[in-house]
């Protein structure tokens, strides 16, 4: 969090010392902000890992964005076809995230995809329940669950 503060006044003193009160000039100023915190992390404990976060944020929206086009178009499928090919079901997803913020983050992240919806966590908090419109083969729904978890829970960590 102390990076992406840094980067932000760094951004800000590009804009106010450029005089270019732009977006571009902002983004300009993110983007140097950055570079120039990547180049200085090694000597500065406060923003270790600072410079991987955004690689892994680039690679978990991709990521979340092919998830969701694929669920879109399996629901959309099934919406225009005649024949529904959807089996629901419940499943209970054990879970690996552990504070409050990852289980609600995760649990967000599978509402999001069409098909799925979080339901409940248990009260131990290592159990999330999941509502599925295709449950033909849950232990791959559970996978595929868990490696969003998983890539969600590496942009913390």
């Amino acid at each position: 969090m102390i990076g992406a503060a840094w980067n932000l006044m760094l951004g800000v003193a590009w804009v106010v010392l450029t005089g270019d009160f732009s977006g571009g000039s902002l983004f300009a100023g993110l983007v140097f902000g950055y570079l120039v915190l990547a180049l200085i992390q090694p000597q500065v404990p406060a923003l270790a890992g600072y410079a991987q976060r955004l690689p892994r944020l680039i690679r978990f929206v991709v990521f979340f964005l092919k998830e969701l086009v694929v669920s879109n178009l399996r629901v959309s499928y099934d919406i225009v076809t005649p024949p529904w090919y959807m089996k629901p079901g419940v499943i209970a997803m054990p879970l690996k995230a552990r504070t409050e913020f990852e289980i609600a983050f995760v649990a967000n992240l599978i509402s999001l995809t069409p098909g799925t919806l979080s339901l409940d966590v248990s009260d131990d908090r290592r159990v999330l329940y999941i509502h599925a419109m295709f449950l033909d083969d849950e232990p791959a729904l559970t996978r595929s669950l868990a490696e969003l978890e998983r890539r969600a829970l590496e942009l913390f960590h």
